[in-house]
């Protein structure tokens, strides 16, 4: 069973991958767990790029927006999951980008914003 916070975090993504398909991403996988490392929220190729994406999803602004929980501790924790995958992969040659896609749902209805290159690889 998922919690109510596991749900709502999983909504941000589906608006987050919707969105970056409607821009012309070619998602190519979601949830990827990194043994020992993390997660990777979304993988997906932006032309010949590849691109590891941060959801971050917010309720309401009290906290900040949500890009803001974007720490330097969980880039690099995202930049050794995307390492550790591109290795397993074979994709070592091709090059990539971390991005970071922000939902904040405090309104009406969701905004979503695309902060590109968030760290560079």
């Amino acid at each position: 069973m998922r919690t109510a916070r596991r749900k709502f975090g999983d909504e941000g993504e589906d608006l987050a991958a919707a969105f970056l398909a409607r821009r012309g991403f070619r998602i190519l996988a979601r949830n990827v767990r990194v043994p020992r490392i993390g997660e990777l929220d979304i993988i997906a190729l932006d032309g010949h790029e590849l691109v590891f994406i941060e959801v971050k999803t917010r309720r309401a602004a009290t906290f900040g927006p949500p890009e803001e929980a974007v720490t330097p501790s969980k880039l690099r924790s995202i930049e050794a999951c995307a390492e550790a995958w591109r290795v397993t992969k074979g994709w070592t040659a091709r090059p990539y980008r971390v991005d970071v896609v922000a939902v904040d749902r405090g309104g009406v209805r969701p905004e979503v914003r695309h902060l590109v290159r968030v760290a560079l690889g």
